[in-house]
Protein backbone atom coordinates (compact mmCIF):
# COMPACT_ATOMS: atom_id res chain seq x y z
CA UNK A 1 0.00 0.00 0.00
CA UNK A 2 1.28 3.44 -0.94
CA UNK A 3 0.01 6.88 0.02
CA UNK A 4 0.96 9.98 -1.94
CA UNK A 5 0.14 13.32 -0.34
CA UNK A 6 0.15 16.65 -2.16
CA UNK A 7 -1.24 20.17 -1.98
CA UNK A 8 0.93 21.76 0.65
CA UNK A 9 2.53 25.16 0.23
CA UNK A 10 3.05 28.63 1.61
CA UNK A 11 -0.06 30.60 2.52
CA UNK A 12 -0.82 33.73 4.52
CA UNK A 13 -2.69 33.52 7.79
CA UNK A 14 -6.42 33.47 7.12
CA UNK A 15 -5.94 31.72 3.78
CA UNK A 16 -6.92 28.26 2.58
CA UNK A 17 -5.28 25.12 1.22
CA UNK A 18 -6.60 21.74 0.15
CA UNK A 19 -4.47 18.66 0.69
CA UNK A 20 -4.95 15.44 -1.26
CA UNK A 21 -3.77 11.91 -0.64
CA UNK A 22 -4.04 9.12 -3.18
CA UNK A 23 -3.91 5.53 -1.99
CA UNK A 24 -2.83 2.65 -4.19
CA UNK A 25 -2.17 -1.03 -3.66
CA UNK A 26 -5.47 -2.17 -2.20
CA UNK A 27 -9.22 -1.53 -2.25
CA UNK A 28 -9.67 2.00 -0.87
CA UNK A 29 -13.26 1.63 0.22
CA UNK A 30 -13.91 0.52 3.78
CA UNK A 31 -10.78 1.63 5.60
CA UNK A 32 -10.31 4.49 8.03
CA UNK A 33 -8.12 7.37 6.85
CA UNK A 34 -6.62 10.31 8.69
CA UNK A 35 -4.41 13.35 8.60
CA UNK A 36 -1.69 13.98 11.17
CA UNK A 37 0.81 16.82 11.33
CA UNK A 38 4.20 17.45 12.84
CA UNK A 39 5.61 20.86 13.67
CA UNK A 40 9.38 21.35 14.07
CA UNK A 41 10.57 19.95 17.36
CA UNK A 42 7.18 18.49 18.25
CA UNK A 43 5.50 15.10 18.23
CA UNK A 44 3.30 14.07 15.33
CA UNK A 45 -0.28 14.92 16.29
CA UNK A 46 -3.76 13.97 15.15
CA UNK A 47 -5.65 16.42 12.93
CA UNK A 48 -8.70 14.65 11.48
CA UNK A 49 -9.98 11.19 10.67
CA UNK A 50 -12.77 9.75 8.53
CA UNK A 51 -14.48 6.38 8.53
CA UNK A 52 -14.28 3.93 5.67
CA UNK A 53 -17.74 4.90 4.45
CA UNK A 54 -17.04 8.61 4.78
CA UNK A 55 -20.15 9.11 6.91
CA UNK A 56 -18.41 9.89 10.20
CA UNK A 57 -15.35 11.96 11.06
CA UNK A 58 -13.45 13.32 14.04
CA UNK A 59 -11.32 16.43 14.48
CA UNK A 60 -8.71 17.76 16.83
CA UNK A 61 -10.21 20.60 18.86
CA UNK A 62 -8.07 23.39 17.42
CA UNK A 63 -9.07 22.62 13.80
CA UNK A 64 -12.74 21.79 14.28
CA UNK A 65 -14.86 24.26 12.32
CA UNK A 66 -11.91 25.32 10.13
CA UNK A 67 -10.80 22.03 8.55
CA UNK A 68 -12.93 19.47 6.70
CA UNK A 69 -11.84 15.92 5.95
CA UNK A 70 -13.50 14.07 3.07
CA UNK A 71 -12.88 11.18 0.72
CA UNK A 72 -13.77 10.19 -2.82
CA UNK A 73 -13.80 6.41 -2.84
CA UNK A 74 -14.17 6.30 -6.61
CA UNK A 75 -10.86 8.13 -6.95
CA UNK A 76 -9.08 6.45 -4.00
CA UNK A 77 -8.43 9.93 -2.67
CA UNK A 78 -8.54 11.56 0.75
CA UNK A 79 -8.82 15.34 1.16
CA UNK A 80 -8.29 17.93 3.84
CA UNK A 81 -9.80 21.35 3.20
CA UNK A 82 -8.10 23.86 5.48
CA UNK A 83 -9.66 27.30 5.91
CA UNK A 84 -8.83 30.26 8.19
CA UNK A 85 -5.28 28.98 8.52
CA UNK A 86 -3.26 30.10 11.53
CA UNK A 87 0.48 30.31 12.17
CA UNK A 88 0.23 27.32 14.48
CA UNK A 89 -1.08 25.15 11.63
CA UNK A 90 2.42 25.14 10.13
CA UNK A 91 3.98 21.70 9.84
CA UNK A 92 4.39 18.60 7.72
CA UNK A 93 1.02 16.97 7.09
CA UNK A 94 0.88 13.20 6.77
CA UNK A 95 -1.98 11.06 5.50
CA UNK A 96 -2.48 7.66 7.07
CA UNK A 97 -4.56 4.60 6.34
CA UNK A 98 -5.80 1.89 8.67
CA UNK A 99 -7.29 -1.58 8.37
CA UNK A 100 -10.64 -1.06 10.08
CA UNK A 101 -13.77 0.90 9.31
CA UNK A 102 -14.39 3.33 12.17
CA UNK A 103 -12.40 6.55 12.34
CA UNK A 104 -9.76 6.84 15.04
CA UNK A 105 -7.67 9.55 16.66
CA UNK A 106 -4.82 7.18 17.59
CA UNK A 107 -1.59 6.90 15.60
CA UNK A 108 -1.36 3.22 16.55
CA UNK A 109 -4.56 2.51 14.60
CA UNK A 110 -2.92 3.37 11.28
CA UNK A 111 -0.76 0.94 9.34
CA UNK A 112 0.31 2.95 6.32
CA UNK A 113 1.70 6.47 6.07
CA UNK A 114 2.40 8.90 3.25
CA UNK A 115 5.59 10.87 2.84
CA UNK A 116 4.17 14.17 4.10
CA UNK A 117 3.52 17.55 2.52
CA UNK A 118 4.76 20.83 3.99
CA UNK A 119 2.25 23.50 5.00
CA UNK A 120 3.69 26.88 5.99
CA UNK A 121 1.44 29.66 7.25
CA UNK A 122 2.98 33.13 7.30
CA UNK A 123 1.87 36.33 9.00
Amino acid sequence: VQLQASGGGLVQAGGSLRLSCVESGRTFVGYRMAWFRQAPGKEREFVASISGSGRTAGYEDSVRGRFTISRDNAKNTLYLQMNSLKLEDTGVYYCASGSSIAYSLRKADYDYWGQGTQVTVSS
